[in-house]
């Protein structure tokens, strides 16, 4: 039996949290002068205080800290070192909103973080016959490729106003989701702070936004989302664990393959940030943030609809779905075409 009552108090708890000490990450920002200016591959024309994933980071962290008590099949181990590697990407993520590091120590810093969870027990066991014995024993490096790359994919899509933080949350919600068809509790629970704290963030990080989450919330969301999908999902499905667990991560991961992809045809180092990610993508094609930020709001929630029902194993309603995919595509597809059309005029 699932406790509705923790899942809801783990949601509100961290969405109130959240929601109060975002003008205090503000404040903080601004002290410490962690600000975005305006650059070239940038959306704002003006300075804007970037360290409010500390509010993001506060409203998850006290809701679980507190909450924990009440999870029956939570493991001390696992979570200790799901904590101490979350609070080694804070650090980071603070000092790179200070001091903005260089691309090779961040990434140094998010292996170590990611080898405390390794470490601890949480694993990805890949079930694939007949290499299964054989995948058993990379199940180490596949675990930490997996944290660090969604760690960084969810980084990489902080471009627009309100993105990161609505997309993590649709993210979130949709692991819940999955964490509750799987019968992880502790999972829940993390999922569901997760998403009361983005959505507690969302309402100063919307366009026109008052505060950044900067690399402090972002790269706090990626790892959090890739070590409760471990910990939920890939312990569920099985087989089915990767695909289901990209797709509801799936604008993400897609969007940071494909980047990746990119800059190795044009051979350009594979962490130089570039203006060709889907966010950029859509404001060159003349939608305004809003616009691109809800569209990409529809595919992150179309990924994790189709993701959760192949967990359900239903073809009828996973036939329904890309269906849907589909119109929505025709949709955006007509509604671009008008936009430049009424430009043009």
């Amino acid at each position: 039996m699932h406790n509705w009552v923790l899942y809801i108090a783990a949601f509100a708890s961290a969405f109130a949290i959240t929601l109060v000490t975002t003008p205090l990450a503000k404040k903080i920002s601004i002290k410490l002068k962690a600000i975005d200016y305006p650059k070239d591959r940038g959306m704002h024309k003006k300075p804007m205080p970037r360290m409010g994933g500390i509010a993001i980071v506060l409203g998850f962290m006290i809701s679980v800290l507190v909450l924990m008590q009440y999870i029956p099949d939570i493991e001390t181990r696992q979570l200790a070192g799901f904590m101490v590697g979350a609070g080694i990407i804070v650090v980071l993520g603070i000092f790179d909103d200070i001091y903005a590091l260089r691309a090779r120590l961040k990434l140094c810093v998010q292996i170590i973080a990611a080898l405390v969870v390794v470490c601890t027990g949480t694993r990805i066991n890949v079930v694939l016959w007949p290499f299964t014995a054989y995948l058993q024993t990379l199940s180490g490096p596949i675990t930490l490729m997996w944290i660090i790359g969604v760690t960084n994919a969810v980084n990489l899509i902080d471009g627009l106003d309100g993105l990161a933080a609505g997309v993590s949350s649709i993210a979130s919600l949709c692991l819940m989701v999955l964490c509750i068809l799987t019968g992880s509790e502790s999972a829940v629970v993390l999922t569901a702070a997760l998403a009361g704290a983005c959505l507690g963030f969302l309402p100063r990080n919307f366009n026109p936004a008052e505060i950044f989450m900067g690399d402090t919330g972002a790269t706090f969301l990626g790892f959090v989302l890739a070590v409760t999908s471990i910990m939920g999902v890939f312990k569920g499905y099985a087989i089915l664990a990767l695909i289901v667990s990209m797709l509801s991560l799936g604008l993400p991961v897609f969007d940071t393959l494909f980047a990746m992809g990119r800059r190795a045809i044009h051979h350009k180092p594979i962490m130089e940030a570039d203006r060709g990610h889907l966010h950029h993508r859509l404001i060159d094609r003349g939608f305004s943030q809003k616009q691109a930020v809800i569209i990409l709001y529809g595919i992150s929630f179309c990924c994790g609809m189709v993701a959760i029902f192949i967990s359900l194993r239903d073809i009828r309603t996973l036939l329904i779905v890309i269906a849907s995919v589909v119109i929505l595509s025709f949709v955006i597809y007509y509604f671009n075409s008008y936009i430049n059309n009424k430009k043009d005029e």
